[in-house]
């Protein structure tokens, strides 16, 4: 259960104001469909999130418990930083209109967070609870409630929302999960 919590709240946070909500707000202005641009987004999230799961498990099926520690606890504190940084919008992420209101959503999200932060916060996150199903639940919904309102209510939220106390809130989030796991706090789950 806490695999799923912390993996929902953390990518919930850090999804406020990333470029895959930048696209969301955009889908929805440019498309007002929001049931298509819903399920387009949640597919693409179950995809992107489940490679990206897989590979944070099978990740730790190449390392040793003391490296692999270090190397989570890093990329937690690699993930605070990351999390300060303002995303910048591509517009080529927008641009597969031929594709219909879902499939432009599905392709566009799923490149969206190819290399994002909330696909390397579940290659870490799976690779430190060893529970591939839970991680991807979680962050799966941490996009879902970040995403959905952004559809939903479009811009009457985007101006009103504390973007940098959300991103300090999530950065803060990674640090202490970084320092906890050098400090040996994953030493409960075999690492």
């Amino acid at each position: 259960m806490e695999a799923f919590l912390i993996s929902t709240g953390i990518v919930a946070l850090a999804e406020i104001g990333d470029k895959t909500q930048l696209l969301a707000f955009i889908l929805a202005a440019k498309f007002r469909k929001p049931l298509p641009i819903v399920v387009g987004i949640l597919v693409a999230t179950i995809a992107n999130h489940s490679f990206a799961g897989a590979l944070g498990s099978w990740i730790t099926s190449l390392m040793g418990p003391e490296t692999l520690r270090w190397v989570l606890g890093v990329s937690f504190i690699a993930m605070a930083i990351w999390t300060l940084i303002p995303d910048k919008f591509d517009a080529e992420d927008a641009r597969l209109t031929r594709f219909g209101v879902f499939g432009t959503t599905l392709v566009a999200f799923f490149l969206a967070e190819m290399g994002d932060k909330t696909q390397v916060a579940t290659i870490a996150l799976a690779a430190q609870y060893h529970a591939f199903f839970s991680v991807v639940a979680g962050t799966t919904l941490g996009m879902m409630i970040a995403n959905v309102p952004a559809v939903l209510l479009g811009d009457r939220i985007a101006h009103r929302m504390p973007v940098r106390l959300v991103h300090a809130i999530a950065a803060a989030i990674f640090a202490l999960l970084g320092v906890a796991t050098l400090l040996g706090a994953g030493e409960r789950f075999g690492f």
